[in-house]
């Protein structure tokens, strides 16, 4: 079998410079396959720990599940106060990003806004307060949903199912989620419990973040994304938060 050397002057030559470049490639398709996703967060129910508009590199690996023929790689449990993305139950569509509240057996309820955790009151310093009152928000779940709470009917059957003296009794291999923005974060209090194969990453840091409106949760049209695209172009340079490029999300 012929071997490519190189030149006398030490120099890679063609053949070798692209085995290099395809190599980088090659590696860089298999982190950004299985390793990383990144993700747009178009919402603000994680206010302020991410912002609308923050573009996310999450590491896919943590949660799986440990694999034999991958042993140098890092795997743990979902922990509580890990933010996660994942599917939103029922709609595998949906990709959202929350904080991890309770994992599996853990009690969970909210008195005034103020979540408690297995009988405990939690302080959450980077949980938004609510300046009104909503009962069935703030002291879930022990007021019932009323007119105009955006609860999914599933939900509101299961409900009763996992409350024991006052508590919500987090079951195995689920867990509670909500959002930083406590006020204004449709999480698991409208629509359940997240079961753990929908689980995807945890958000590293931010590696771009672009100033824009807050986007409705359904899959917009192409017209629209197409304007979006555009409007990125246009305003790239001025709308883009470059003291938020690295940050870490905790």
């Amino acid at each position: 079998m012929a071997i490519q050397q190189k030149d006398e002057q030490g120099n890679e030559t063609l053949f070798e410079g692209f085995a290099s470049y395809c190599g980088v490639f090659v590696l860089a398709l298999f982190a950004f396959g299985f390793v990383f996703q990144n993700f747009e967060i178009p919402s603000g129910s994680m206010l302020n720990t991410i912002l609308i508009g923050d573009h996310v590199l999450a590491d896919r690996i943590t949660f799986s599940s440990h694999s034999a023929w991958t042993p140098f790689l890092h795997y743990r449990q979902v922990r509580r106060g890990d933010v996660v993305v994942f599917l939103k139950p029922n709609e595998p569509n949906l990709t959202l990003v929350k904080r991890v509240v309770g994992i599996p057996g853990d009690r969970v309820h909210l008195q005034g806004g103020v979540v408690y955790l297995n009988g405990k009151p939690q302080n959450e310093p980077l949980a938004a307060k609510a300046s009104f009152y909503l009962p069935y928000r703030d002291d879930f779940p022990n007021v019932p949903a009323s007119d105009g709470m955006d609860i999914t009917a599933t939900w509101a059957n299961e409900l009763p199912s996992h409350i024991q003296a006052g508590d919500l009794v987090v079951p195995p291999g689920r867990y509670f989620m909500m959002g930083d923005n406590r006020p204004n974060s449709l999480d698991s209090r409208f629509w359940g419990f997240v079961p753990q194969e929908n689980i995807l990453g945890r958000p590293l840091f931010v590696y771009w973040s672009f100033e824009q409106p807050e986007q409705e949760e359904e899959q917009v049209s192409a017209g629209d994304r197409a304007k979006s695209y555009l409007d990125i172009v246009e305003h790239f340079f001025t709308r883009t938060r470059w003291s938020r490029t690295f940050h870490p999300i905790r």
